[in-house]
Parts: structure tokens; sequence; C-alpha cells
């Protein structure tokens, strides 16, 4: 079981790497949601509307350097 630790700490840092670089590269998420105003019979109105997660530029690259961080400080397997 000692073995698990390890590479569990080094994929948790990989996946953090990769995920800090996309949010580096990525500033936000838009996305589009529809919601029905009006349904009176045969008649209905929607009402699309559009929505944006974002994040400072600088949080990529905080939770990059904390994967680097894990990766580096994982113990060695041998």
């Amino acid at each position: 079981m000692p073995l698990l630790k390890p590479i569990t700490m080094r994929v948790a840092g990989v996946v953090l790497i990769v995920v800090g670089v996309l949010m580096f590269v990525f500033n936000g998420i838009n996305f589009q949601t529809k919601k029905t105003v009006v349904d009176i019979g045969p008649v209905q109105i929607d009402k699309k509307e559009n929505h944006n997660v974002g994040w400072p530029a600088y949080a990529g690259g905080i939770i990059a350097v904390v994967g680097i961080i894990m990766v580096v400080a994982a113990p060695k397997k041998g």
C-alpha cells in the first residue's frame, strides 16, 4: 500500500498542472440556458439567457505551480 500515495500524489499533481494551464489559456466559460416564459396551449415563448463563469488569469498559474510542487514533492517509488 505505500506505493499508492506517491502515485496518486503525482497523478493529482499532473492533473492540477493540466487544469492550471487550461485555466490560464481560457479565462472563462460561457454557456446558454433556455427558459420557458409563457406556455399557453399551442403558444410557447422561450427566453435564452447567456451566462459567464470567469476567473482571474493568475488563478490558473497558482494551480499549475501547486501541481508542479506536488509532482516534485512526491516520494520516489523505488
